[in-house]
């Protein structure tokens, strides 16, 4: 399989059940927020009040769930490897398809992810350890707050890639150009600063092996849209499980200023 549709079909058909990092490598993966119409522009102003962990790059018609921008055709249903069901804040189950939670008040936000850099950490020769190891990113929620909104507030997400100090510069420049992906990181070594006191436990995905000669970088994360959702209590909402991403037709250097 060589492009993005490819591997949206194999979702599609159930046959896709796997976190995203170093898949279809190139092109821009992208966290789902699916919310009803009554909260979706408040939900949409907590974005663009929280650019960085919130970089919009789609969001569906109501009751439509075809990504006309970034995927034309594709089902954010079904095309997904696994999501997560919110009912009130409480997280119901995780499933491989929403078709029956469908409803024609639902509206779909896309929204950027780091994955969709790691293309070109790797072209540049950067460490990209969770793909190393075919772990699942580590994400640590932390203690910066977001600029809230009257229904929406949430403590920073982040994800975790060390890198050993000669590289790091390099993983600057190299992922800050991906302003609609995260950009730059916002936090470099001790993560005690950020409020994350165990590196081996964190909150969303895989812990990775650090090195002795190596220092933790952290980006900020889409899954802040998540703990958003946690102290929003919406009567219905829908994501994607973290790391399981939406696999868009956009070439990752779009993405780039």
């Amino acid at each position: 399989m060589s492009n993005s549709a490819s591997f949206r079909q194999l979702c599609r058909q159930g046959k896709l059940d796997t976190p995203t990092p170093g898949l279809a490598l190139g092109f821009v993966q992208a966290n789902l927020v699916v919310l009803p119409y009554s909260l979706a522009f408040e939900f949409l102003l907590f974005c663009q009040r929280n650019p960085k962990p919130c970089p919009i790059l789609d969001v569906t018609e109501v009751g439509d769930f075809e990504t006309k921008l970034i995927a034309p055709g594709a089902d954010i249903r079904t095309d997904l490897p696994r999501y997560k069901i919110f009912h009130h804040g409480e997280l119901i189950t995780e499933t491989t398809d929403i078709r029956s939670y469908w409803r024609n008040d639902l509206v779909g936000f896309l929204i950027g992810c780091s994955f969709s850099f790691e293309n070109a950490m790797l072209n540049a020769g950067l460490s990209v350890r969770h793909i190393e190891e075919k772990k699942n990113v580590p994400m640590y929620q932390t203690n910066i707050e977001c600029i809230p909104t009257q229904k929406f507030s949430s403590p920073l997400v982040v994800s975790m890639r060390p890198l050993p100090a000669n590289q790091i510069v390099r993983a600057v420049e190299v992922t800050s150009r991906y302003y609609k992906a995260h950009g730059s990181p916002i936090h470099i070594g001790n993560p005690e600063t950020i409020g994350i006191k165990d590196l081996g436990k964190p909150d969303y995905g895989d812990a990775v092996t650090i090195k002795d000669n190596e220092i933790p970088v952290f980006w900020a994360c889409g899954v802040t849209t998540q703990t958003a959702i946690l102290r929003a209590k919406p009567e219905l909402a829908i994501t994607h499980s973290p790391g399981y991403m939406f696999i868009s037709d956009l070439q990752d250097e779009s993405l780039t200023f």
